[in-house]
């Protein structure tokens, strides 16, 4: 096991370009099966998720090429079976994306219950209720979901909840059904508008990407292509976040500012502040954050909203820049029961945080956050968050079970020493340091 090591107080200065979207390029990926022509894939970060995801696509059959550091090629030629290793499923939640891929390819999928996040419960109803009106047939039994389809049917279909991977498991179902198929009440996320384009790409007809209501009309075949995964916007929420809590200045490029309206409002009542030039984020320094009181000086509320409204993703970072701001908010995340567990951990270093109960904290700031010997990532945000505040701390802090971290960030240490941050990865068991090799950045 390894652990992060992270002296704090040095803030963060330079720049830094995020990696792909890990919610697009996990759902990208299982796309490439409903072809058995070449797709090939650019911006793919090498985070743990997708190489998961790599070792699914293999284990049932498909080629998959590295052609460079960030361009995959995917030959689904010959898949040879529907069957998910359980090892394998039980890794990465975005595991459950390959049943609506296979059961467009193949009519059938045997796949457990996928793995994941702790961050509270995570239903795969939408999932299943949507299948059954495409015509297939589940059964579930001892973790173990077993789907197969005749012939796959247009159908209309009101989602329960704007689940993400629902629809993009849906999307990838009614591209080959016979007819058309209305999904209503859809997510509309950029990685789900990625997933789109790289389907209509390959011969899909969708229409009312971007909208909460799309029209698919069936094709019988999808045929091979090229396209790009576009830039991580939690990634990007994470840098503007470690940059502001250490009182540094960097710059992000290729950061797809035309993603983060959203953000930008949210972190705004925070006190913080970005300019944009083209598709760079530039993060003055030295911001002076203070909480954005309602009208009558009433207490923020931040809500996690389906997109365009806050990302759930990004909460746990908001919530660490919110210790670091004069002021009182609260968060409150509806969708996951667990989100907030972590928080216990921030008020070990000093934070000031109630929670309210298992949706809501209250967070009064500013704050001095000290280092601490040991605390744990329980999943990929609040991994993120920890190491965000640990950059912000006076003294010394490790940060266990980082594998959760790789799941989500490609490089992150590497991209924090580039810009000065004081981080080493080193193993538990031989407390040896791992060499990070310095990031090689363009020039501008």
């Amino acid at each position: 096991m390894q652990q992060f090591v992270i002296e704090g107080g040095h803030p963060l200065k330079g720049e830094v370009t995020p990696g792909g979207n890990k919610n697009a390029i996990t759902k990208m990926l299982p796309a490439c099966l409903l072809t058995d022509e070449p797709v090939i894939l650019r911006n793919v970060p090498k985070i743990s998720d997708v190489l998961v995801a790599i070792e699914i696509m293999q284990a049932i059959g498909a080629e998959v090429t590295w052609l460079d550091d960030k361009t995959v090629q995917v030959h689904a030629k010959n898949i040879y079976t529907g069957v998910i290793p359980r090892d394998l499923a039980q890794k990465t939640r975005a595991s459950f994306v390959f049943s609506g891929a296979l059961l467009g390819r193949l009519g059938n999928i045997t796949i457990p219950a996928p793995g994941g996040d702790v961050i509270g419960e995570r239903r795969l109803d939408t999932h299943i209720i949507g299948f059954k009106k495409l015509g297939c047939e589940v059964q579930f039994d001892r973790g173990i979901f077993t789907m197969k389809v005749d012939k796959l049917r247009g159908a209309d279909i009101l989602l329960p909840e704007a689940s993400v991977t629902a629809t993009e498991n849906l999307i990838m179902v009614a591209v080959l059904a016979q007819g058309t198929t209305i999904l209503r009440n859809v997510a509309s996320e950029p990685h789900v508008q990625d997933l789109c384009q790289m389907l209509v790409n390959m011969g899909a007809k969708i229409d009312g990407i971007g909208s909460n209501r799309l029209t698919i009309e069936g094709v019988d075949k999808l045929y091979g292509t090229e396209a790009r995964v576009g830039a991580d916007f939690m990634e990007v929420g994470s840098y503007i976040g470690a940059a502001v809590v250490t009182g540094g200045t960097i710059r992000i490029r290729e950061a797809d500012p035309h993603h983060l309206d959203m953000t930008a409002l949210v972190f705004g009542r925070l006190g913080v502040t970005w300019d944009v030039e083209g598709n760079d984020i530039i993060v003055p320094p030295n911001q002076h954050l203070t909480v954005q009181t309602d009208i009558g000086g009433r207490m923020p509320i931040i809500k996690a909203q389906p997109w365009p409204g806050f990302p759930p993703d990004l909460m746990s970072i908001a919530l660490v820049i919110a210790t670091q701001s004069a002021g009182s908010v609260i968060f409150h995340d509806w969708m996951y029961e667990s989100r907030f567990f972590f928080t216990d951990k921030l008020v070990r270093m000093g934070a000031r945080i109630t929670l309210c109960d298992p949706h809501r904290v209250l967070v009064q700031g500013p704050i001095a956050f000290k280092g601490v010997p040991n605390i744990t990532s329980p999943d990929i945000r609040a991994g993120m968050a920890l190491v965000l505040a640990a950059l912000a701390a006076k003294g010394e802090t490790r940060i266990s079970n980082i594998g959760q971290i790789d799941r989500g960030y490609e490089r992150a240490e590497q991209k924090l020493v580039a810009m000065g941050a004081h981080i080493r990865r080193v193993n538990l068991d031989k407390y040896e340091t791992v060499e990070i090799e310095p990031l090689k950045i363009d020039a501008v």
